[in-house]
C-alpha cells in the first residue's frame, strides 16, 4: 500500500485516543469489538464519541469493518500502523515531512522523510504478509516459541531486530546507515546519498569493488554474522570525486583554467538486515555460499568480471569467528541461530583469553611484587584484564535530495 499523509493533519486528539485503543486491542483481537475500543479509550463523551472517531478513521482507512465477522468490530489495517508510528516519530521532533517514496520491496517501502531543520532522513516501513513473501513464517524465526502471530506482529519484529542489526553494525565501524530511532514497524535512519549497485552499469575497478565486497562478508564472518540476503539490491554505491588539479595546459574559451577530473572513488554501504544469520545456524553454510555467489554472479554478468581466485570458503571463514577481538555481534543481538551453548563456549574462550593476558602481566610484573603470594598475583592480574576496546567510525551524507515534494503531517486542526 502506500502512505497518504493527507489525513494525519485532520485527526483530533481522540481520533488518536480511539486509533491507540484499537492498536491495543488488536493485540489479541483480530477483530476488537466496538465495546472494548470504548473501554480502552475512555472518552468523555462515551460511546457516541468513540462512534464519530471511529467512523472517522474508518472513513481514511486506518481502521476497517469485516463484513464476514460474528460480531460488531473493527481491525487495524497497516494505515493506521503508520499513522501511529508517525505521530509518535512527530511528537519526538524527528520527522516532520514525508517526502517520495525511493523504494518498495517484497516485504517493505522506503520513504524521504525529513526533520524540522529540514534535514532528510530515510523511513522503512516493514509490511510483511504480501502475496510475493508468504513463506516469511518458516523462513524466518521472529516467532521464536509462539506458535502464531499476526503479519502486523511480524512486521514489528522484524523493524525492532533490523534497527538492532544496524546499532550493533555501526557501532563496529561497518558502512551502514546511521540508525536514527525505530517505533513499531518502522525504522528511521541516515539518509545515504547513493545508488543501489543494480543501477550502477560501470565502475572505475571492478576487482576493487569485488575485493571489497568479499572482505565485507568475511567481516561479518569475524563478528558472527552472515548478512543472508547480500545481493545487488542491498548494496548501495556512494561515489566521491576527488579535488580536481587546475590545468594549466587546457583552457576554455571565457580563459578560466580548465580543470583535470578529479579521481573517482566508489564505496559500497549495505543495507537490509533483518534475515541475518549466526555462522552457528544451521543452515549457514549455504546462507555463506548464497551470498558468495550472488555477488560472483553479478560481477561476472554485469562487469564481465571473473575472480581469479577460489572461494572464500565457510569453513574457512568459520575458523575467523571472533579472532583478533572481534566481538560476536550475533551474540550481542541474539541473531537467528545463534545457540546458548554457543553462548557458554564463547564466554569460556574469553574467560580463557582474560586468564591468559593475567598471567603475562604477572610474570612481567613479578620484580615488582616479590613479597606478595602467588594467589594475590593472579587476583589482580585478572582484574586489571580489561577486553579489547571497540572502535567505530561514523560516515554521514548531508547532501540533500533536489525537488522533494515534502507534505508537514505535524498540523494539526
Amino acid at each position: 500500500m502506500k502512505l497518504d499523509t493527507k489525513a494525519m493533519r485532520h485527526l483530533t486528539a481522540e481520533d488518536w485516543r480511539v486509533l491507540t485503543a484499537a492498536e491495543i486491542g488488536s493485540k489479541n483481537h483480530e477483530v476488537i469489538p466496538t465495546p472494548l475500543i470504548e473501554s480502552i479509550a475512555k472518552l468523555r463523551g462515551g460511546a457516541s464519541r468513540v462512534h464519530k472517531s471511529i467512523s472517522a478513521l474508518a472513513k481514511v482507512g486506518l481502521i476497517a469493518r469485516l463484513k464476514e465477522a460474528k460480531y460488531d468490530g473493527y481491525r487495524l489495517t497497516y494505515g493506521g500502523m503508520d499513522y501511529l508510528a508517525l505521530h509518535t516519530y512527530a511528537s519526538r521532533r524527528e520527522v516532520y515531512s514525508v517526502g517520495n517514496r525511493i523504494g518498495v520491496g517484497k516485504e517493505s517501502d522506503i520513504l524521504v522523510v525529513a526533520d524540522e531543520s529540514g534535514t532528510q532522513r530515510v523511513l522503512k516501513i516493514h509490511r510483511l504478509g504480501r502475496i510475493s513473501f508468504r513463506t516469511v513464517k518458516a523462513n524466518r524465526d521472529y516467532l521464536r516459541k509462539r506458535q502464531g502471530g499476526s503479519w502486523m506482529y511480524l512486521s514489528r519484529l522484524a523493524a525492532e531486530k533490523e534497527f538492532a542489526f544496524m546499532k550493533a553494525l555501526k557501532s563496529e565501524g561497518f558502512p551502514v546507515p546511521e540508525p536514527l530511532g525505530q517505533n513499531r514497524h518502522t525504522v528511521l535512519m541516515q539518509f545515504v546519498d547513493a545508488f543501489p549497485l543494480r543501477q550502477i552499469s560501470e565502475v572505475p575497478d571492478p576487482a576493487a569493488l569485488y575485493a571489497d565486497l568479499i572482505a565485507m562478508i568475511l567481516r561479518l564472518a569475524r563478528h558472527g554474522l552472515i548478512h543472508g540476503d547480500f545481493n545487488e539490491f542491498n548494496i548501495l554505491i556512494k561515489e566521491e570525486r576527488e579535488e580536481p588539479e587546475p590545468s594549466t595546459e587546457s583552457k576554455q574559451s571565457d580563459g578560466i583554467e580548465g580543470k583535470k577530473e578529479g579521481k573517482l572513488t566508489v564505496t559500497p554501504i549495505i543495507i537490509d538486515f533483518p534475515q541475518m544469520v549466526s555462522m552457528d545456524h544451521q543452515n549457514a553454510e549455504m546462507y555463506f555460499d548464497r551470498d558468495v555467489n550472488c555477488i560472483k554472479r553479478f560481477f561476472e554478468r554485469r562487469f564481465h568480471f571473473v575472480s581469479t581466485q577460489p572461494g572464500p570458503f565457510f569453513k574457512d571463514a568459520k575458523k575467523t569467528v571472533g579472532k583478533d577481538g572481534a566481538q560476536r555481534l550475533d551474540a550481542a543481538v541474539e541473531a537467528s541461530g545463534f545457540s546458548k551453548k554457543a553462548l557458554k563456549d564463547l564466554e569460556a574462550a574469553i574467560r580463557e583469553q582474560q586468564a591468559e593476558r593475567g598471567e603475562q602481566a604477572g610474570s612481567e610484573d613479578d620484580h615488582d611484587t616479590s613479597s606478595m603470594d602467588e594467589d594475590e598475583d593472579d587476583e589482580d592480574d585478572d582484574e586489571n584484564s580489561d577486553g579489547n576496546e571497540d572502535e567505530g567510525r561514523k560516515s554521514r551524507v548531508d547532501r540533500p535530495i533536489i525537488g522533494m515534494d515534502a507534505l508537514s503531517i505535524s498540523e494539526k486542526t
